[in-house]
């Protein structure tokens, strides 16, 4: 396999869920190769997710790729590749806040909702198990007020009673100040520390390896994508994935096919 000269290496960042990963939780063989193809030609193949610390590591075992940053928390925290770490990265950078007013707020608005907060060392605590967070992953069950005095890398809601135009509207009422936030799927809601990304951590990776802006691939599905599509397609490529909303298609600068139809292998076959 040719390897890209220096010039030619681009910076690729990959969602996870819904972009790698299906709806079942796998990645597909192919998709797999074609990740591993990309990073063995010289690519700085890495991702950028929501995921945390823990549930994110053993993703970059199944692709076995091993990139010097990692995104997790939805750019609250970024890993830096270290070969004496246990799990051969540390954390390079963590962005918190205290959750407390905003859940209180939110609190009052959605009564029923289910909460939870991720703190800077990858512990879950929740109000009740939410759909998708494995419970044996660092996580603890907590009443609500032991929530409000965490150092939060973000904090999630979920609010089963609402369908996804309702939810948007009940966000919408509260007024979310000082705060990045984003909808997810159903009726789920990501809230950040204020100004925290994908985009603003994978910024920090492209000055740290002098990637020039126009060799910029970010592929994503999800609202907490939105930034970082666009970040990537002001002058390189932002890829929207086919089952991605209508509203994360329109920043996109391509469009690829669904999850399930191996979309993101079109995507990465058109690198050098």
């Amino acid at each position: 396999m040719s390897v890209v000269a220096p010039e030619d290496r681009w910076l690729v960042a990959l969602d996870v869920d819904g972009t790698l990963l299906t709806h079942r939780g796998d990645v597909a063989p192919e998709v797999v190769d074609a990740v591993r193809a990309a990073a063995q030609r010289g690519h700085e193949v890495m991702l950028a997710t929501g995921r945390s610390l823990v549930e994110t590591i053993p993703v970059l075992r199944q692709l076995d790729i091993w990139p010097e940053y990692v995104v997790c928390s939805n750019g609250a925290m970024l890993l830096k590749r270290d070969a004496l770490a246990d799990d051969g990265y540390v954390k390079h950078y963590i962005e918190t806040f205290n959750p407390e007013k905003v859940l209180k707020l939110i609190k009052g608005h959605l009564p029923d909702g289910k909460y939870a907060v991720e703190d800077e060392h990858g512990n879950y605590y929740f109000t009740e198990p939410l759909p998708g967070v494995d419970p044996t992953l660092m996580a603890h069950q907590v009443d609500f007020e032991g929530l409000l005095n965490l150092q939060a890398t973000r904090v999630v809601v979920v609010s089963p009673d609402h369908d996804t135009e309702d939810f948007l509207q009940v966000v919408e009422r509260i007024g979310l100040k000082q705060v990045s936030y984003s909808i997810g799927w159903a009726a789920w809601l990501d809230i950040a520390p204020e100004g925290v990304s994908k985009a603003s951590a994978l910024e920090k990776v492209r000055e740290a390896l002098d990637f020039p802006r126009s060799r910029l691939f970010a592929a994503g599905d999800g609202n907490n994508d939105i930034q970082m599509i666009e970040w990537a397609a002001e002058l390189g490529r932002g890829v929207a994935m086919g089952n991605a909303e209508p509203e994360i298609k329109e920043v996109a600068s391509e469009v690829c096919g669904n999850v399930q139809d191996l979309g993101l292998l079109e995507a990465l076959n058109k690198l050098p």
